[in-house]
């Protein structure tokens, strides 16, 4: 259970998955409708600005583990809520595309920094008995994120998108001096026990094929769910002609859903385990991700933005889970964070692609179709992954019988030999 000691580790983390993800990617998509309609951007520019947040996730991804070990933790976080809120604060006005591109681009690059750091430095501070809990706990800001863009954008962009566009920056400062609070008051953890595993060198080479296809069905995902936190909205507002408020509906749907989301898969994981958890999470997310090509009715759409909503952060959670049961806590940190470059390289090259691909076809259909079947290949790398693992976990056993065998055959024999001599 969550106690009032794991709330700084809790503030620290959920404050950077809000401001990181939350609202600097998914406060952007029930945006990207009124900018068009604005004449702000085309609907093909548009869909480009979406996809430069995702290429600086990866800039700030690859970034983020040597900036948290050259400066102060505290001084990266506060550094990147600021940048967050700036970029908001200085899309306010009609401008260029470049300049909304590097706004954008800035955004994204903050909000992985933020990915990264934040919740590593919450569990870091976090005794190892309540880990698992505060680990999932702080990915909630995600779904608190999306839900708050989606109760607040379309009131606001009653008012004007200038307002809107302020606002938002409002609330990444709002969200970084309550995640400072956090920093300020966490305890530093005692030394991490580590186990066997992540001590053994021979022991992490045993995982190693096993992590590398978690990281890789990881990448996978991040291609899957470009669609829903880009195009989604668009998809239902402009292109199937529901208009802005359905649109809106079903993105407060999404939001709960990923606000629901840590807290459901925790509970699973506690019944199959992280592998199992994963394996669920990418076939459910898979088949609501293709949902919207076979029915566009009012059930369809909620049950697709749901559980695309819950699946989010629940694989994020899910899948550092998973990683850190592989390699130990110790290992963990710079792990996650090569997982999470990896991440958002595919999501990057995705977004692009997504982008490009809008451009020719004119219609975002044929793009969930294209994610739900690499979501499928997702899930079938988790399941390669478990066979290694009881694979090497069977080897394992049988050298270790041979080894107690050729032991108790040498006691045997030096035994008999010391009767013979006395």
């Amino acid at each position: 259970m969550i106690n009032s000691k794991d709330l700084p580790a809790l503030m620290t983390g959920i404050m950077a998955t809000l401001a990181g993800i939350g609202i600097a990617r998914f406060a952007y998509t029930p945006l990207l409708p009124a900018i068009i309609q604005e004449g702000w951007f085309t609907a093909s520019q548009g869909a480009y600005l979406g996809a430069a947040n995702l290429l600086g996730y990866f800039i700030g991804a690859l970034a983020a583990h040597s900036l948290s070990e050259r400066f102060s933790p505290r001084l990266v976080i506060g550094a990147s809520f600021a940048a967050i809120a700036l970029s908001f604060m200085l899309c306010a006005g009609a401008g260029s595309f470049s300049w909304f591109f590097l706004c954008r681009l800035v955004s994204g690059i903050a909000g992985a920094i933020l990915m990264v750091v934040g919740p590593s430095l919450a569990l870091a501070a976090t005794p190892p008995e309540r880990r698992a809990s505060v680990g999932a706990m702080v990915f909630t800001g995600i779904g608190l994120g999306a839900l708050l863009s989606a109760s607040i954008v379309p009131v606001l962009l009653e008012l004007s998108l200038t307002v809107t566009w302020g606002t938002l920056g409002l609330l990444c400062i709002a969200a970084g001096l309550l995640g400072d609070w956090g920093i300020d008051h966490l305890h530093v953890a005692p030394h991490l026990a580590t186990s066997p595993t992540a001590n053994s060198q021979k022991g992490v080479a045993g995982v190693k094929v096993v992590v590398l296809l978690v990281i890789g069905a990881y990448a996978l995902d991040a291609i899957g769910f470009v669609p829903h936190t880009v195009f989604w909205v668009d998809y239902l507002a402009r292109e199937n002609a529901l208009g802005n408020q359905a649109a809106s509906l079903q993105w407060g749907i999404f939001g709960l859903g990923a606000l629901c989301g840590p807290f459901m898969v925790g509970a699973l994981a506690h019944r199959v385990g992280w592998q199992g958890g994963l394996m669920i999470a990418f076939a459910a997310k898979a088949a609501a991700v293709l949902l919207p090509v076979f029915s566009l009715a009012l059930l369809s759409q909620s049950v697709s933005s749901f559980m695309v909503g819950a699946m989010i952060p629940g694989i994020v959670a899910l899948t550092s889970g998973r990683l850190a049961e592989l390699v130990g806590p110790t290992a963990h940190k710079k792990l996650w964070g090569q997982a999470t470059a990896a991440f958002a390289a595919a999501q990057a090259v995705a977004g692009y692609a997504m982008s490009a691909l809008y451009g020719i076809w004119g219609s975002y259909a044929p793009l969930f179709t294209i994610s739900g079947l690499i979501l499928v290949a997702g899930f079938l790398l988790v399941l390669l992954s478990r066979g290694v693992q009881q694979r090497h976990s069977h080897l394992s056993a049988q050298q270790s019988s041979k080894h107690s065998t050729q032991q108790s055959s040498k006691h045997s024999t030096q035994h008999s030999s010391n009767q013979g001599r006395q």
